[in-house]
């Protein structure tokens, strides 16, 4: 390394050059040797190697691979520097996780899926490729390259009888970080077995199975084109129940909430099943889970509760529970431009078939949020509904509103 290189200071103290990667210039924090033999910090070189350089960036001598050999002698040096110099506010850096290697990966693999394994060995496999999944990014691109995703669905499905596989259960949380293709979704709804195997599944003892069931309906359901094999899988009523039940009672459990909604927004967006949904009671649970939402949950949950509002019997469920409308009206300009629009909706069908609901949206405030929507940096979308609405309710504003209306009525807000 050229000793040209002027000496980098850190929190005032100069880091030796050989500390530093050639490429960044910076104190290497995962050094790693490639086949020419120079060392560079891991994500510098893998950067370069990304963009579509071949060569050595020192030498500038063809690469011959781009294998990575960790240098774990220098970095033992660099945290023993970085520990002599805690002094002078050097923190040490951490001993960096390798990435998983191909050749373990195939041998996990090729473990899990031979049958004449023993349990053991199947089993510890799926759950030290779990393992490696959710490490890191690199190890998940790793196991995806090696056809992981046939091998985990011929595991899941083999004994689509036996609910209590343990064998089954890993195979499926391993299996819910990937995104399936079209063919492979279309493998699973296209199996009516697999589909009420699933639908089990939703009701299982255990909590990660349950909700990794869900996440793999609602992957399935958002990876196909086919509306026959949608509404074949909505029609099952088990799902429906399952995915209501996992928002109602496991609502102390992020992940739970986050997938549930997922599953119950793709399962609604077929008209002809949402009936299925709101017989399963989701309208009272979503109204009950919403304000425990984050920002994409919540506008999702918004945008299944518009999509049940357009049936009459979602109507109904969402108009008979009390905080329905003062709910929906306290979202507006609340949350994002897509909630706002989603409740505007949502408060634009449930006023339209009440009366009562047209009373109770007046007494939340909806004149006021209404007024504000029409004349903020919203969606068209958004402020057309709100228009809508407000010419909707003229006839339910109390008296005072309606006596000082001639300060909006002749404005370009909403044309009467």
């Amino acid at each position: 390394m050229p000793g040209s290189i002027e000496p980098l200071d850190l929190c005032n103290v100069q880091v030796p050059y050989y500390f530093r990667c050639p490429i960044s210039l910076e104190l290497m924090r995962d050094p790693v040797t490639v086949s020419t033999g120079q060392t560079y910090d891991r994500t510098s070189i893998e950067s370069w190697a990304a963009t579509g350089n071949t060569t050595c960036p020192v030498t500038r001598a063809p690469l011959s691979d781009f294998t990575l050999i960790p240098n774990h002698t220098l970095r033992r040096l660099i945290q023993d520097w970085c520990v002599a110099n805690r002094a002078f506010g050097i923190e040490r850096i951490p001993t960096p996780k390798q990435p998983a290697e191909p050749g373990m990966v195939r041998s996990l693999l090729n473990q899990a899926s031979t049958v004449s394994n023993p349990f053991s060995v199947r089993h510890s496999a799926l759950v030290r490729l779990k393992g490696l999944a959710r490490e890191s990014e690199k190890n998940w691109n790793v196991i995806c390259s090696h056809e992981a995703r046939e091998i985990l669905m011929r595991i899941l499905f083999s004994d689509v009888s036996s609910g209590s596989s343990e064998l089954s259960q890993e195979a499926l949380a391993v299996l819910v970080m990937f995104q399936l293709t079209e063919s492979e979704c279309t493998g699973i709804g296209s199996d009516s077995n697999r589909v009420v195997y699933l639908s089990e599944l939703l009701f299982h003892s255990s909590i990660e199975v349950r909700v990794n069931s869900a996440s793999l309906i609602e992957t399935v359901l958002a990876g196909m084109r086919s509306s026959d094999l949608r509404a074949e899988i909505c029609n099952v009523d088990e799902i429906f129940a399952g995915v209501t039940d996992i928002l109602k009672n496991l609502s102390s459990y992020p992940r739970a909430l986050r997938i549930g909604v997922r599953a119950l927004f793709a399962l609604c967006l077929l008209k002809q099943t949402r009936h299925k949904a709101v017989q399963a009671g989701a309208a009272e649970t979503l109204i009950d889970r919403l304000t425990d939402l984050d920002k994409c949950d919540a506008e999702r949950a918004l945008a299944t509760i518009e999509l049940l509002c357009r049936i009459p019997s979602g109507c109904s469920a969402f108009a008979s529970h009390a905080l329905t409308v003062p709910l929906l009206v306290k979202t507006i300009l609340r949350i994002s431009d897509r909630a706002t629009e989603y409740a505007a909706g949502a408060l634009m069908a449930l006023c339209s078939e009440s009366e009562q609901s047209q009373k109770d949206a007046v007494s939340a405030g909806v004149l006021t949020q209404l007024l504000l929507l029409v004349q903020s940096d919203c969606t068209d979308r958004a402020k057309r509904k709100a228009q809508m609405l407000l010419k909707l309710l003229r006839d339910s504003w109390p008296e005072d509103s309606i006596g000082n209306s001639d300060d909006f009525a002749c404005s370009e807000i909403v044309p009467f």
